[in-house]
C-alpha cells in the first residue's frame, strides 16, 4: 500500500490555518469593539453637527426678522417684509428640531424654553404683524419704541443662543473623552492579541521548520555530490520521498538541464565568432555565416542581405545565400527597398519576424530525393548603432525552438560589431587603395610640373570639359522650362475647368434667389426673402472662393492688376464696422477699430486688393476667436519701422493696420507653414475649422504687390496679431498698370459695355425700367446644364422674351435651320457632342447668320477665353456666374443695334 502524502505544503498549510484562526478570532473581537466606537463616533458627528447647525438657522431667522423689521419702518419698502415673513414662518420650526435633538438633556431643554418666551415676548413688544408695523411707519412713538426694544431683545436671544451652545460644546467633550478612553482600551487590547498571536506563531513554526530541514538536508547532499563530479552534468538527483522535496530534486534537474543549454549555446555562440574572426570582406562574411546559421539552426534555406544604395534609394541587397535554386530566385530577391515586403519591412521595424504558418506555395525546400514547403520562416535584423546593416532569412522544414531562438539573440548581440567591424575594414581599405592612387598621381603630377606645354594641353582638356558640362547643364535647363511651361499650362487648364464647373451650378443658384430677391410681389412671406438672401448670399461667398483660388494661380503666374489711387482712409473703420459688426454680435466678441490722428484722410494704394486683405485678416480672427475681442488699429509706422520693415519705402509714407484677437493662437512649430497655400496649423480631416488655407497666402502676396509686407505675432491659446505694413504710393503708378490681370475684369472691358456708357437711349431704357423692352424678342439659349435653363428661361419669360433651347451646338443649328426668325443667340462653352466654339464658326459660315448677335456664356473665365470666344464668331463675352441685370443690358445692347 502506498504511503500517504503528507509534505511541506500540508505542514505549512497547517500553522497558516492555526495563525489565521488567532488572526480571525482577533479581528472580530477588535472588530466588535470599532462597530462600538463608530456608533459613539456617528452620533458625536450628526447630531451634533444637527445641532450647531439648527441653532444657527433659528439666530438666523430671528436676524431677518430684526433686518426686515427695521427695513421696512426705515424705507418704507414693502420687498423688506419677505425676510420678516420667512423668519416667522420658520423659526418655530427649527426651535422644534433642536428640542428634539435635546430632549436627552433637561438643561438645554429648559435653556430652550426659556429662549422661545423671549423670542415671542420679543414679538409680541414689537407688534409682531404686518399690519401693526405698517401703522407705526406714521407713529414716531411706535417707530422709536419698536428700535429700542428689538435691540435689547435680540441681544437677549443671541445671549440665551451663545450659552445654548456653550452647553452643547462641553457635551461634546465630554463625547470625545469617551470616545479616547474606548480608543485607549482598543489599543490596549491590541497589544494583547499580538503578543499572544505571536507567540503561538513562533510555536507553530518552529515544529513546522523541524519537520522539514531534516527532509532537505537530504537534497543538500545531493547538490554537494554533483558539484563534486567536475561539472558533469549528465548526472541527475534521484529522491525517494513522496513531498516537496522531491518537486525541489526535480527543479534541480530542471536547472542542470537549463545550465547544459546555457553551456550549449554559450559553445556555439564562440564557434561563430571564431569562425567570422579574421573575415576581411563582406561576400566571404555573408557566405560564411549563412552556411553556418543553416547547421545551427537546422534551416534548408537561407538568404543574407546587406544594407546598401541601389538607384538613390537605401535598401537591403543580396548578399549571400544557403541552398538556392533558380525556381527560388524570387524568395530570394536581389534588392528590396525599405518598406517593401518583410524584409524591407522588418529594416524599418527592427524586429525578428517569425513566421510559423506557412503557405504551401511560398517556397519548396528541394533535394536531391524530392521537394517539401516550409514549415516555419525567420527573418532577422542585424542592427548596430540602432541602426540595421544586414538582415538574414532562414527557412526550415521543422519550427525553430525556443532554445534555437534564444541562439539567435546571443548570436545577434555581437553579430552587428562584427558585421559593421568587416564593412569599417572594407571602407579602410578602399580609402587606402583611393589615398595609394592619389599619391602616385600627385607624385605622377609633381613629375610634370615643369613641362608647362602639357599643363596648357591638361587645362584645355579641362576646359573643353567644363563646356561640356555647361552644355549639358544648359540642355537640362532647357528641358526643365519646357517641363515647367508644360506644369503651368497643365495647371491653368485645370483651374479653368475647376472654374467651370464651380460656376455652372452656381450660376443657377444666384440667378434663382436673385430673382427672388428682386420679387416685387406679395407671393414671399419675410422668412422665404431671407432664406432668397441667405441663398444669394451663400452664393456670392462660394464665387469668391473660387476667385481666391484663380487669385493665387494669377499671383503665382504674375497675371495679377493692381491699380493705384485715392484711398479715403478715414472712411474705412465705417466700411469694416458695416461689414463685421453682426458678425461680432452673433459670435459674442467686443470689436473695436482705432484710427491714429496722423493717418492721412487720403492715402495712395490699391483700394480693392487693400480691403481684401483686411477682410482676410479679419474674417480669419473672428473665425479662430469663441470669447474675449478684435481690435483693429491704423497708425502710421515711424522711421525705424519703415527702414527696418520696407527699405525700398524709407521715402514714403507707410501705414501699419494691426487685427489683434484673443482667439486660440497659432503654435510656433506652425508659425512658418500658415502662409503657404492650402496649408493650414490643423490639417487634418478631423480638423475643428474649416477652410481653403489660402486667404493668408492670397494676403501675402497681395502685400507684396503693393509694396508691403504682413508681420505676424502669436501665443497658443492666448491669440494672434497680424499686422499689414503698406506704403502711400505716388498716384501716377496708378496710370499703369502691373503685370498682374483679373480674370473677371474680361467682363467689364467687354464692347458691350462701352456702348452702355454712350448711348444715352439705351442707359434711359435701362433706367425706366420698360417692361416692354423685350417683349416678343426671340432669343435661343445654347446650354447643356438643366439648372442654367430652367433659371434662365424664368427670368428671361418675365421679361416677354420667346425663348428656344439647344442642349449642345447641334441641336443649335437644327433649330436655326428650323427657325431663321431668332434674333440672338446665349451660347455656352463646355458642351457634349458640339461645343461652343465649333458651333460659332459653323455659324458665322452661313451668311443668312452672319449679323446675328452671340453672346457667349462660359465658367472657364480664364485670361485667354474671351480672345478665342470672340475670335471664334461670338459678338461678345459674359463669365458665369451671371448677373441677369448685366446680362439684360448686354442683350439690350445688342439687339438695340
Amino acid at each position: 500500500m502506498r504511503k500517504m502524502r503528507f509534505g511541506i505544503r500540508a505542514k505549512i498549510m497547517i500553522g497558516y490555518a492555526f495563525i489565521i484562526f488567532c488572526l480571525t478570532l482577533s479581528f472580530v473581537l477588535v472588530n466588535q469593539q470599532l462597530a462600538a466606537m463608530q456608533r459613539d463616533r456617528n452620533y458625536v458627528i450628526e447630531h451634533d453637527f444637527a445641532v450647531n447647525r439648527e441653532s444657527n438657522l433659528l439666530e438666523k431667522y430671528v436676524m431677518d426678522m430684526e433686518n426686515g423689521q427695521r427695513g421696512y419702518l426705515l424705507t418704507g419698502e414693502v420687498k423688506y417684509l419677505e425676510p420678516y415673513s420667512t423668519g416667522q414662518t420658520k423659526w418655530r420650526d427649527s426651535f422644534n428640531q433642536l428640542r428634539e435633538l435635546t430632549s436627552d438633556a433637561p438643561v438645554q431643554e429648559k435653556n430652550l424654553i426659556a429662549l422661545k418666551e423671549s423670542i415671542e415676548n420679543w414679538l409680541i413688544q414689537t407688534g409682531g404683524t404686518l399690519p401693526t408695523m405698517r401703522n407705526g411707519l406714521e407713529n414716531e412713538g411706535y417707530f422709536n419704541f419698536t428700535f429700542f426694544i428689538t435691540h435689547q431683545n435680540i441681544l437677549d436671544i443671541r445671549s440665551q443662543l451663545s450659552r445654548f451652545r456653550s452647553i452643547e460644546m462641553g457635551f461634546v467633550k465630554e463625547r470625545a473623552a469617551h470616545l479616547d478612553a474606548q480608543n485607549e482600551k482598543l489599543t490596549n487590547s491590541l497589544f494583547v492579541m499580538l503578543g499572544v498571536v505571536l507567540i503561538f506563531s513562533l510555536l507553530a513554526a518552529l515544529v513546522i521548520s523541524r519537520s522539514i530541514v531534516g527532509t532537505i538536508k537530504q537534497v543538500t547532499k545531493s547538490i554537494m555530490k554533483l558539484s563534486s563530479m567536475k561539472r558533469d552534468r549528465s548526472k541527475r538527483i534521484h529522491v525517494t520521498m513522496n513531498d516537496e522535496v522531491k518537486d525541489l530534486a526535480d527543479a534541480t534537474n530542471a536547472l542542470l538541464e537549463s545550465q547544459e543549454e546555457i553551456e550549449w549555446q554559450q559553445r556555439k555562440l564562440t564557434e561563430v565568432v571564431h569562425m567570422l574572426q579574421g573575415i576581411s570582406d563582406l561576400e566571404t562574411l555573408g557566405t560564411s555565416f549563412i552556411r553556418k546559421a543553416a547547421e545551427l539552426f537546422g534551416a534548408s534555406f537561407g538568404v543574407f542581405y546587406i544594407r546598401s544604395v541601389h538607384e538613390a534609394k537605401a535598401g537591403m541587397m543580396r548578399l549571400a545565400s544557403y541552398a538556392a535554386m533558380e525556381e527560388s530566385a524570387e524568395a530570394g530577391k536581389p534588392f528590396f527597398h525599405l518598406g517593401e515586403g518583410l524584409i524591407g519591412q522588418c529594416a524599418i521595424e527592427k524586429r525578428i519576424v517569425h513566421l510559423t504558418h506557412v503557405p504551401e506555395t511560398y517556397i519548396r525546400l528541394k533535394s536531391g530525393l524530392g521537394s517539401a514547403s516550409a514549415q516555419s520562416v525567420l527573418i532577422v535584423p542585424i542592427i548596430h548603432n540602432q541602426e540595421v546593416i544586414a538582415i538574414m532569412e532562414l527557412a526550415s522544414f521543422n519550427k525553430f525552438t525556443s532554445l534555437q531562438l534564444s541562439l539567435m539573440d546571443d548570436i545577434l548581440e555581437v553579430l552587428g560589431t562584427i558585421v559593421h567591424s568587416v564593412q569599417t575594414r572594407v571602407e579602410v581599405e578602399r580609402l587606402l587603395r583611393e589615398y595609394q592612387a592619389m599619391t602616385e598621381e600627385l607624385q605622377s603630377q609633381q613629375e610634370e610640373l615643369h613641362l608647362t606645354n602639357e599643363q596648357l594641353e591638361e587645362r584645355n582638356r579641362y576646359a573643353d570639359e567644363r563646356s561640356r558640362e555647361l552644355e549639358y547643364m544648359k540642355v537640362s535647363f532647357e528641358e526643365h522650362a519646357i517641363q515647367l511651361e508644360l506644369s503651368s499650362r497643365y495647371k491653368s487648364e485645370f483651374l479653368a475647368n475647376m472654374s467651370h464647373e464651380l460656376r455652372t451650378p452656381l450660376n443657377s443658384i444666384l440667378i434663382l434667389s436673385q430673382m427672388l430677391l428682386e420679387n416685387n410681389s406679395k407671393t414671399l412671406t419675410h422668412d422665404e426673402q431671407e432664406y432668397a438672401r441667405v441663398i444669394h448670399s451663400s452664393g456670392n461667398d462660394l464665387l469668391l472662393l473660387i476667385n481666391d483660388i484663380l487669385d493665387l494661380s494669377k499671383v503665382e503666374a504674375g497675371k495679377l492688376d493692381i491699380h493705384i489711387g485715392e484711398l479715403r482712409a478715414d472712411w474705412l473703420p465705417e466700411l469694416l464696422l458695416s461689414q463685421f459688426e453682426k458678425v461680432a454680435e452673433q459670435r459674442k466678441l467686443t470689436f473695436r477699430i482705432e484710427m491714429d490722428a496722423q493717418v492721412p484722410k487720403i492715402f495712395y494704394t490699391d483700394e480693392q486688393r487693400l480691403s481684401q486683405i483686411i477682410k482676410n485678416l479679419l474674417s480669419n480672427a473672428f473665425k479662430f476667436t469663441h470669447e474675449g475681442y478684435v481690435h483693429v488699429e491704423f497708425r502710421m509706422c515711424s522711421v525705424e519701422q519703415i527702414v527696418e520693415l520696407l527699405p525700398s519705402a524709407m521715402h514714403m509714407q507707410v501705414m501699419a493696420i494691426s487685427v489683434k484677437d484673443t482667439g486660440i493662437g497659432i503654435p510656433t512649430d506652425k508659425q512658418e507653414v500658415i502662409f503657404e497655400p492650402f496649408l493650414q496649423a490643423d490639417g487634418t480631416t478631423n480638423r475643428r475649422y474649416g477652410g481653403t488655407g489660402l486667404g493668408l497666402s492670397i494676403s501675402r502676396e497681395l502685400a507684396r504687390l503693393l509694396g508691403g509686407c504682413i508681420q505676424m505675432q502669436s501665443v497658443e491659446g492666448e491669440g494672434s496679431t497680424f499686422t499689414l505694413y503698406v506704403p502711400s504710393l505716388p498716384p501716377l503708378i496708378g496710370g499703369t498698370n502691373a503685370t498682374h490681370k483679373e480674370v473677371a475684369a474680361a467682363t467689364t472691358n467687354s464692347i458691350s459695355d462701352y456702348f452702355i456708357r454712350e448711348n444715352g437711349e439705351i442707359i434711359s431704357a435701362l433706367e425706366d425700367g420698360n417692361s416692354n423692352r423685350f417683349k416678343d424678342r426671340k432669343v435661343l439659349v445654347v446650354d447643356d446644364d438643366v439648372r442654367n435653363v430652367f433659371a434662365l428661361c424664368n427670368a428671361f419669360e418675365q421679361e416677354g422674351i420667346i425663348v428656344s433651347v439647344a442642349q449642345n451646338g447641334q441641336e443649335c443649328l437644327e433649330l436655326l435651320a428650323k427657325d431663321p426668325s431668332i434674333e440672338l443667340i446665349l451660347m455656352d462653352i463646355m458642351m457634349p457632342v458640339m461645343d461652343g466654339y465649333e458651333a460659332m464658326r459653323l455659324i458665322r459660315k452661313d451668311n443668312h447668320y452672319a449679323d446675328v448677335p452671340i453672346i457667349a456664356l462660359t465658367a472657364k473665365a480664364m485670361k485667354q477665353d474671351r480672345e478665342i470666344c470672340l475670335q471664334a464668331g461670338a459678338s461678345d463675352y459674359i463669365s458665369k456666374p451671371l448677373h441677369m441685370s448685366q446680362l439684360l443690358s448686354l442683350m439690350l445692347v445688342w439687339l438695340s443695334k
